[in-house]
Formats: structure tokens, C-alpha cells, sequence
């Protein structure tokens, strides 16, 4: 079948089988469909949808779109963790070793920062000659000596992903929930894990700023993950705040290590990772149910054990695990400077994305692709919603390697914290989970 007639069945609304979708990626993946033709697929798709059968295959053909890795030499159920990105979202910092600790294989491979939101990879570069590219050698080795393993994502695995997310990205065809949820599975899929769990954001610094479409996009992967054989459940969170105190490389990996050694770090960050973590080690076969989990990681963190899996961790990809220990090894910036607000209020509300940029103008995230990040700029938040502050009270504290980014950061801190003067309620942080058995939301 021609190209233009897959256009034409999918303008029209008709479903396309396995067979003609995987032709479709494989053709385009090859360099033989030439990429106006591509988009205006993808436009069919972003106003016609696709059937849960139509987005697994989609998300199969793109995740054998190019190496796909085996675990199966490791023992042990193997179960990785996704994050639909957020702003100082540090949990794969926090939650790989308390899993790994735990008893349970943790195989990530993880991305970069772009726009607001952070990137794995990038913060643990930040750590004196950490290597975050590993060879395929190198993951398993450290998998199976380990129980963990973080490598940066290849050009190998789920190449057609790539290329299609580029055409997204300059068409206007970002915001499709089947084409979301197929790059995303594509990519834990083709890295070979057991098991799903997802952490789908919510809120003003989300991807999805509506609870109803998180849920949507949750029941889509996790209809994913079964049709594909990969269980997969979903937990919704809040992103209507930033979720940790650090926003930038540097600073949030210091913060994951005041977690991980009992000291101070976000609350809020500490118990998403304590419920993501009692999901993972239940769909592992771990725990019975979440509450025996939870007692299990908690027990992994006041023993000291998942601080210590993170050395492990370090040393064995080339950093220097003395960080732990001496935080000035880590990158630094020459100017800090605080923020204070003009008037006195309750915070009612945060432009959480506008606290991610902030963090990007002071050096700490890109623009595009590929653009030079400086690991020691950033910023930590001083406040959350319901907090009162005035004129005295620093909201946030600026970290930048350039005296000039310090005050166009600030004004969008300024223009990020919305004040009034009634009672503002903090907004809840977990707002529920969908799995094979359903959906249940707390809120």
C-alpha cells in the first residue's frame, strides 16, 4: 500500500492493521517516506485518534524500530520507572537505589533536560567523572552486580521515535495522547524491563495541566502494557508546585543525597519516591501490598542502605563517590543571589513551568537539543502554596555562573508566585492510580 493511502484511511477514521503500521514505521525509520508525507500522517492521527490496537502496534513498530535490550540473564523481576517530567522532579535519584536496596533490578535508561523540564543523565553528570553512557557490556555487568544500573538513552533504541517526535514538535501534533503514550512505552519497552510503573504529572509545571487528561494518558499506556505483555500501572501526581526544593543539575542530586542520608530535602519528593518505590517492589513480587513495600524501603532508607547502593552506583560508572561526603566537589556557581517578593500574602498558587524556566535562564536547562548546560546554576524554592511571605522572606535563592541572568530569572520567580490574603490549602500530592484492575482516585 502507498504512503498517501494510509494518510487517507487514517484521515478518514479507519483503523489500520499491525501489518500496515509496522510498514509505516519501518518505511519512515528506513528514510523512504519523506517527512511531509510522515506529517500529515501524524496530523490524521492527532484529530482522528487510534484504537488501543492500532496504539500498540504503533508502540511495538517503534520500539523494533532499532536495538531493543534483553534482561533476561538477570535474575529477578526487573521493573523501571518512567516520569512524565516536571520541574525539580528528582525521584529517579532518590527512588533507583532505595529500590535496588530493596531487592529489586533497577535498569534505567534515562534522557536529557529540554525546556523546563530536568534530565536524569544531566544531573548525575554533574558528579566528578561520573559516566553516564554505557556500553550494553557495561549496563549488564553492573545490573546484575548491582541491582543498578542508569545509562543514557542510545540513537539505537527506538530510533522512529526520535524522528517522529522531531516532526511532532514543528508540526503541532505534540499534544496527541496516542502518540504521547506510544513514545513513551516505545522506549521501556525496547529497554527491557519486566515491569512498568509511570508517574504521570499533573498541574501547572505537567505536560498535562487537567487531572482528567493525565488519567486518559495513564489508561492509554497501561492499556499498552498489557496488550504488550509488560504490565504497567500509572500513579497520577501533582506538579502544581515544584516537587523537590532544588531546580537545576548540581543541586538537585545534593538534595537527592540529603534524602538518601536522612537529612533535610523535600517531604513532598521523599514520599512520591516512597510511593512509586511500594508499586515497584509489589509488581517485583516483592511485597504483598504497598504498605509491607513501603516498610521495606523505609527500612532501606534509615538503615542507610540505598545512600550506600548510590556509592555503589557512582564508583562503579567512574564518579567519585567522596561527594557524599564533601558537597563541594560538586560544580558551583560564582553568584547567588535571593529573591524576595514586594508585597506580603499567601501564596495561592505557583506557574511551576515558570519556575522551570527561570532555572533554564540562569544556565541550568536548554532551549534545544544539544545546547551546553552549566551544571552548578540553578535555584532552590523557599516557599510552597499556603506559605506566607512578605517583603523579608526570600521565596527562592538564584544560582548562576553569569551575574547577568540573576535579575531576569528573579522577575520570572516574581511573576510565578500568585499571592492573595485568604487561607490557601497545599494541594495534594498523590492523586491516585490506574492499573489493569481500574482506576482509583483519590481526589
Amino acid at each position: 500500500m502507498r504512503i498517501v493511502d494510509h494518510i487517507v484511511s487514517k484521515r478518514d477514521g479507519l483503523e489500520m492493521s499491525a501489518e500496515e503500521i509496522r510498514e509505516l514505521i519501518q518505511a519512515f525509520t528506513a528514510g523512504t517516506i519523506p517527512d511531509y508525507q510522515m506529517s500529515a500522517w501524524l496530523m490524521a492521527v492527532y484529530f482522528r485518534g487510534m484504537t488501543d490496537r492500532e496504539t500498540a502496534a504503533l508502540t511495538m513498530a517503534m520500539a523494533q524500530s532499532g536495538e531493543t535490550v534483553d534482561l533476561g540473564s538477570i535474575p529477578g523481576i526487573k521493573v523501571d520507572k518512567h516520569s512524565t517530567g516536571g520541574v525539580a522532579d528528582t525521584t529517579t535519584l532518590v527512588l533507583a537505589p532505595l529500590v535496588a536496596a530493596a531487592g529489586v533490578p533497577v535498569a534505567k535508561m534515562s534522557g536529557r533536560g529540554l525546556g523546563f523540564t530536568g534530565g536524569t543523565i544531566d544531573k548525575l553528570e554533574s558528579i566528578p567523572g561520573f559516566r553516564a553512557t554505557l556500553s550494553r557490556e557495561e549496563f549488564l555487568r553492573n545490573l546484575r552486580r548491582l541491582r543498578l544500573a542508569i545509562t543514557g538513552q542510545t540513537a539505537d533504541i527506538a530510533p522512529a521515535d526520535g524522528k517522529m517526535y522531531a516532526l511532532r514538535d514543528v508540526t503541532g501534533t505534540i499534544e496527541s495522547i496516542p502518540l504521547i503514550a506510544s513514545s513513551i512505552m516505545s522506549k521501556k519497552i525496547a529497554a527491557g524491563a519486566d515491569k512498568i510503573v509511570l508517574d504521570v504529572k499533573v498541574g501547572s509545571g505537567a505536560f498535562m495541566k487537567k487531572q482528567e487528561d493525565a488519567v486518559k494518558l495513564a489508561e492509554t499506556m497501561v492499556r499498552i502494557g498489557e496488550l504488550v505483555g509488560r504490565e504497567t500501572m500509572a500513579v497520577i501526581t501533582s506538579m502544581s508546585q515544584p516537587l523537590g526544593w532544588a531546580v537545576g543539575n548540581s543541586l538537585e542530586v545534593e538534595e537527592a543525597l540529603d534524602i538518601l542520608e536522612g537529612k533535610a530535602g523535600s517531604p513532598e519528593l521523599k514520599e512520591v519516591c516512597l510511593v512509586l518505590g511500594a508499586h515497584m517492589l509489589v509488581l517485583a513480587g516483592k511485597a504483598p501490598d504497598t504498605k509491607a513495600a513501603r516498610r521495606l524501603l523505609v527500612d532501606a532508607l534509615e538503615s542507610k542502605r540505598a545512600l550506600a547502593k548510590f556509592a555503589e552506583m557512582i564508583a562503579a560508572q567512574g564518579g567519585n563517590p567522596e561527594v557524599i561526603a564533601n558537597r563541594a566537589l560538586f560544580p558551583r556557581a560564582a553568584f547567588q543571589q535571593p529573591v524576595y517578593l514586594e508585597q506580603e500574602g499567601t501564596i495561592q498558587a505557583i506557574d511551576t513551568a515558570r519556575i522551570g524556566y527561570s532555572a533554564m535562564l540562569l544556565g541550568a536547562g536548554r532551549e534545544y537539543k544539544g545546547q551546553d548546560i552549566d551544571l552548578g546554576a540553578g535555584l532552590d524554592i523557599r516557599c510552597r502554596v499556603g506559605d506566607r511571605v512578605g517583603p523579608g522572606t526570600p521565596v527562592a535563592v538564584l544560582s548562576a555562573n553569569d551575574a547577568a541572568k540573576l535579575e531576569p530569572a528573579a522577575a520570572q520567580i516574581k511573576q510565578a508566585i500568585g499571592l492573595g490574603d485568604r487561607i490557601a490549602a497545599k494541594p495534594p500530592l498523590v492523586l491516585g492510580t490506574v492499573s489493569k484492575n481500574g482506576i482509583e482516585m483519590y481526589i
